[in-house]
């Protein structure tokens, strides 16, 4: 009999789903078919299980922040099962050992995270027994049964799991150590504040304090342009004076005696020319790609992208949400025309049928299975869905997937470009420019309002036609700072960060894994730095806080705030994954970085003065992983037990997460709780132990009755002592 190890309970349901099965506690039954005739067991983590151990249980002396505990460097990582999800962890365990068990399928998401987590909880049972590899890219019931008749073997997969695992420990060893040696140095400076940094969070973040910094120091100027009127033929248009392609004058007189100059003034056609140009439908969807157009159509932050096409996902509608690629291979171009047909069956897409092309097959912009890495592009499967049918939000993002497909079986789109030069009395030269539509194509489907755009159309004139300038006149303006990044931008800069290094083998590594993160992580990365208190995002534009431009003053252009450093690493990480690098070798050089980073802050702290900053004192939790500031009334009991990303915090007449801005997580309860109050002394000890300790006086009626309160199975329960 085999055992399926999902990631998620929603995803053993779904992997359940094309047999007969029954439903138990904490696992799910697969009745004897084809495929499984002895039957099988399918059960899952929630999310991460388990996770890496705090500094204190390798060292107790580990648990006090201090400088003379650094750097904190474990001889061997541990993992260890996350209290509030023992029970979960215990069904799996339990169902590992029966007897009757003699194969697991390995069936988390088929990448790096997906990979790390199901192996730790194997191996945190300790059992050892055969195990396959379920290695799919979209849920489907056809994709779920072609993927059960091809497993892989486990060896396949298990370079992936050395990447995962070698990037979590580095990670933590950066995090610990540095978190720790600004908190604490800062606190010397009279600071009162946790401050997280990381290997992707903290370059992250220096990108959008430069960008901050670049605004505070803009000092705007006054310039005046020229502006003319011309009637040449009949026909009317406007230009803009310019000289040696300059179209700005620092002075209102001088442009106003060009201004006066050019009135009433003879006009020629000086120059004509026109540019054809032709526009390829856009590339496929991945991660990043999505999240940013969704993030600039909807202003959808990227992780609700993530989040709403994970769902699309879990439903069997769309392919893996956190693809790398553009690409798909002949397998799935081929079944695209029948995608299609059911799709424009959908009033919805009805009009951009029939399509200029029936297939893609054979086009390489589209279909390059060399360029398809562990998944392939996100689009939509065969069990296409009426939009009509979803939620709003999904159907905005189904759609955008939906008509990326379309769009690439349309023509190109083409525009003529057309740039006239008018001379005025021999002299003064303005310049207008304007585009034609010649060919629709791809944009019946897709329309892209490109920044900066115009539609002018210019008159039919022709070079040397004359005529005269029938009104001039002076427009000022005032130059701009740059612009602040959206989320959707930052998603984009975070994938580009660190491609201009000069080293052509890690120009072609950064084609695969780029920049800052991965495509599985950017959005969280995101999140963090909002729910650390070091971003602030309003109106889709995101702003560096004080407490974010103190930090990352702290570091300095140091290692830890530079892209370049990242990219190396995901280079060297990639390697890894791929089997072509040790994850010992790796990991010394990460100690070594640890250490470098304490001696740096160190030696910089001597110069620190941030009396201009304004970072308000407030109780922080000082958590293994310092899952950063709430809001500053609020004090953080301890990581969301429901999101894992957010902090139980004190919201007045009841405890919540942190993050419900965001995400819109759900875990909530009262204060008061039958007539009793919770103290956030037990909220801790529930989030941190599993229970709370002995509460007497519950009223229940006329009744009275002593009990802990318990976190499980998602809500806050009873527990009763046995009688003695």
């Amino acid at each position: 009999m085999k055992v399926i190890i999902a990631e998620k309970p929603d995803q053993g349901a779904t992997l359940a789903s094309p047999f007969k099965h029954k439903k138990q506690q904490g696992y799910i039954e697969i009745l004897p078919t084809e495929l499984f005739p002895n039957g099988a067991y399918v059960t899952w983590a929630i999310g991460h299980l388990c996770q890496l151990a705090p500094p204190e249980k390798y060292n107790p002396q580990w648990k006090k922040w201090t400088l003379e505990q650094l750097p904190i460097i474990p001889e061997r990582f541990q993992y260890e099962v996350e209290r509030t999800k023992a029970k979960q962890f215990n069904v799996v365990k339990s169902i590992l050992k029966k007897p009757e068990v003699t194969e697991i399928i390995h069936a988390g998401d088929a990448g790096r995270e997906g990979e790390l987590i199901v192996r730790n909880v194997i191996h945190l049972s300790g059992v050892k027994k055969p195990m396959k590899r379920l290695w799919i890219s979209s849920l489907t019931k056809k994709s779920i049964i072609e993927g059960f008749e091809r497993l892989l073997d486990e060896t396949d997969t298990k370079n992936v799991y050395y990447e995962a695992y070698t990037r979590a420990c580095a990670d933590w060893l950066i995090g610990m150590n540095a978190s720790r040696v600004f908190s604490i140095l800062l606190k010397q400076k009279g600071i009162q504040d946790v401050f997280s940094a990381g290997r992707v969070q903290t370059p992250t973040l220096a990108l959008i304090v430069k960008r901050e910094k670049e605004i505070e120091d803009f000092k705007s100027e006054p310039f005046w342009e020229v502006m003319a009127k011309f009637k040449i033929n009949g026909h009317t248009y406007e230009g803009k004076w310019h000289k040696d392609q300059e179209s700005r004058l620092k002075d209102a007189e001088t442009a106003e005696k060009i201004a006066a100059f050019c009135k009433e003034k003879p006009a020629q056609v000086s120059e004509l020319e026109k540019e054809r140009k032709e526009f390829q439908p856009p590339l496929l969807f991945n991660l990043s790609a999505l999240q940013a157009t969704a993030n600039k159509i909807f202003s959808f932050p990227p992780k609700k992208t993530l989040d709403i096409t994970q769902a699309l996902y879990q439903k069997g509608i769309v392919s893996y949400p956190r693809s790398d690629s553009n690409y798909v291979t002949p397998g799935e171009a081929e079944t695209f025309p029948e995608i299609l047909r059911k799709i424009s069956q959908f009033d919805d897409y009805k009009d951009y049928f029939p399509l200029p092309f029936q297939s893609i097959l054979n086009n390489k912009r589209y279909v390059n299975e060399k360029k398809v890495t562990d998944h392939y592009a996100i689009i939509p499967t065969e069990q296409v869905k009426d939009p009509s049918k979803l939620s709003g939000d999904e159907r905005k993002i189904y759609d955008l997937i939906v008509k990326r497909l379309i769009a690439a079986h349309h023509e190109k789109a083409i525009f003529d470009y057309t740039t006239l030069n008018t001379l005025v009395d021999g002299r003064a030269s303005f310049i207008s420019k304007g585009k034609q539509q010649i060919q629709e194509g791809w944009r019946k489907v897709i329309f892209q309002q490109e920044e900066g755009e115009n539609d002018v159309l210019l008159p039919p004139v022709q070079k040397n036609d004359e005529g005269k300038v029938d009104k001039a006149w002076v427009k000022e303006g005032k130059t701009q700072p740059p612009k602040r990044y959206t989320e959707g931008q930052l998603i984009t800069l975070m994938k580009t960060a660190g491609k201009h290094l000069n080293n052509e083998d890690l120009e072609k590594v950064l084609m695969k894994t780029e920049g800052l993160g991965t495509e599985a992580t950017r959005s969280g990365i995101i999140t963090m730095l909002k729910t650390r208190n070091y971003i602030d995002v309003r109106k889709n534009q995101v702003f560096a806080t004080d407490k974010g431009k103190l930090l990352i003053d702290a570091i300095g252009e140091k290692i830890l705030a530079s892209p370049e450093m990242t990219a190396k690493w995901e280079q060297r990480l990639s390697e890894i994954g791929e089997g072509g690098a040790s994850p010992g070798a790796f990991m010394e050089q990460v100690k070594k970085l640890s250490l470098k980073i304490i001696e740096d802050a160190k030696d910089q702290s001597s110069g620190w003065d941030f009396t201009r900053y304004s970072v308000e004192p407030k109780k922080t939790s000082k958590s293994k992983y310092n899952r950063g500031s709430s809001p500053k009334t609020q004090e953080d009991l301890g990581p969301c037990p429901v999101c894992q990303s957010g902090q139980v915090v004190d919201k007045g007449k009841l405890y919540g997460c942190s993050n419900y801005q965001n995400t819109k997580c759900g875990f909530t309860f009262s204060k008061k709780i039958l007539g009793k109050s919770v103290s956030a002394a037990n909220i801790k000890k529930i989030i941190k132990t599993g229970e709370s300790n002995l509460i007497k006086g519950f009223k229940k009626g006329e009744k009275t009755f002593n009990a802990k309160l318990g976190w499980k199975d998602g809500k806050l329960n009873f527990l009763f002592e046995q009688a003695k």
